[in-house]
């Protein structure tokens, strides 16, 4: 028996184990901890055996054990057992196939697709809990996503258009798609959380969705001097995770320039969410339920981020072919005060394709979070809550400080 082999067989055994763990907590009467360690062996030991015979003994296979449990549930049915579902009966199908997966394809698909299946199993009640939660309008919001990135997405030319060449309509749509991903993922965690979400969670899942609408929800809320320290930390924890989705962006569009452009504005964010952190310590812990969060997926708004993308990447362009580097600086001002993924996304995609220097990139990428951050400001001392303007601006100021630092002193 030679090592490969036996790997195969031992990671085969433990994939079982622990499906078979999930399932025996669940008291199921057709397999538990026993029997899916021999349900993913037997996968294993069919396509071993598969080299030498051929292919049809992984079929015979997965033939019997579909018998077996056809039998299992028969017997069940006759001693009056209730019938919860065929989700055991499934696991051991696909388990079977893992398997059969870690000889065919390799180990780690395997194991990767065991791991997703035994947390969706464990994973019960918060899935039916959120299905049960999803109505009408969040349904919509799932299904205008589909429109976007399904339906709408492959059906564009992938090819440049337009003024110098940036207008690629389907990587364009990309970054709609992409955006609106990042955002309806805020908002399935607000279905989830959204009630019992705390200080924290709450500025998370507003800076998902959107920091700047977070920012002008809990100012009004910190109007009232009670809610001011909690209005400050949540709209300083939203302006962190603001600077994680500019991260993931950059990322997306740029991965061999990442670590140029990115370390500078990860330093930011760390010292964002290091001035977050001295604020929600000194603060109260009071909770405050999250305000109603709008539909990200709404194929009007998506339409307006495209369109507001692609006069960006035009001005990004024309900035740093006519003006140089100053005008490019000044649109990454005006842009970044209220939307800080157009920029992000055109520096990064004019980098990504040598059009544009990675320290170039990064300094304006800043400057809009800076303009970003000046907007926001200007937003919460509109309220005239005098302790929660105080508040904002001291952590905006030595926010704003670390920027200026980075803009000076990093090369």
């Amino acid at each position: 028996m030679t090592p490969d082999v036996i790997l195969q067989l031992a990671v085969a055994f433990g994939l079982g184990l622990l499906l078979g763990l999930e399932r025996e907590r669940k008291e199921d009467p057709i397999a538990g901890i026993r029997t899916f360690p021999l349900i993913a062996l037997f996968g294993t030991v069919c396509a071993q055996l598969s080299r030498p015979l051929g292919g049809w003994i992984v079929a015979v296979g997965l033939a019997a054990l579909s018998a077996v449990l056809i039998l299992a549930n028969l017997a069940k049915n006759k001693t009056g057992e209730p019938d919860p579902g065929i989700t055991t009966e499934v696991a051991a199908l696909l388990l079977f196939a893992i398997g059969a997966l870690l000889v065919v394809v390799n180990i780690t698909t395997g194991v990767v697709l065991a791991g997703v299946m035994v947390i969706v199993l464990h994973m019960k009640e918060p899935l039916h809990r959120f299905a049960g939660a999803v109505g009408q309008k969040d349904m919509h919001a799932i299904m205008q996503f589909v429109l976007l990135s399904l339906v709408i997405l492959p059906v564009l030319p992938n090819a440049n258009y337009g003024p110098y060449g940036v207008w690629n309509p389907f990587k364009l749509w990309l970054m709609v798609v992409l955006i609106v991903g990042i955002s309806l993922g805020g908002y399935v965690a607000y279905k989830i959380f959204g009630s019992r979400a705390g200080t924290l969670l709450g500025g998370v899942i507003g800076g998902l969705i959107s920091s700047t609408a977070t920012t002008v929800s809990f100012a009004k809320r910190g109007a009232q001097p009670h809610l001011a320290g909690l209005a400050a930390v949540v709209i300083l924890t939203a302006s962190c995770v603001s600077l994680g989705r500019v991260l993931v962006e950059i990322a997306v569009m740029a991965p061999a320039q990442f670590p140029q452009i990115a370390a500078p504005i990860a330093l930011l964010a760390a010292a964002t969410c290091a001035v977050t952190a001295v604020f929600y310590l000194r603060g109260s812990h009071a909770t405050e339920r999250l305000p109603a969060q709008k539909n990200p997926a709404e194929l009007k708004s998506a339409l307006v981020f495209g369109g507001l993308y692609a006069l960006v990447l035009v001005a990004v362009a024309f900035s740093k072919e006519q003006l140089g580097d100053a005008g490019l600086y000044a649109v990454a001002l005006i842009s970044g005060l209220t939307d800080m993924d157009a920029i992000t996304l055109s520096s990064a995609q004019l980098a990504a394709r040598g059009q544009l220097d990675a320290s170039t990139a990064w300094r304006a990428i800043l400057i809009a979070a800076l303009a970003n951050f000046l907007f926001k400001f200007l937003i919460v001392a509109g309220v005239r809550s005098p302790r929660l303007t105080r508040s904002v601006a001291a952590g905006f100021g030595l926010i704003a400080l670390a920027g200026a630092a980075l803009l000076v002193l990093w090369d």
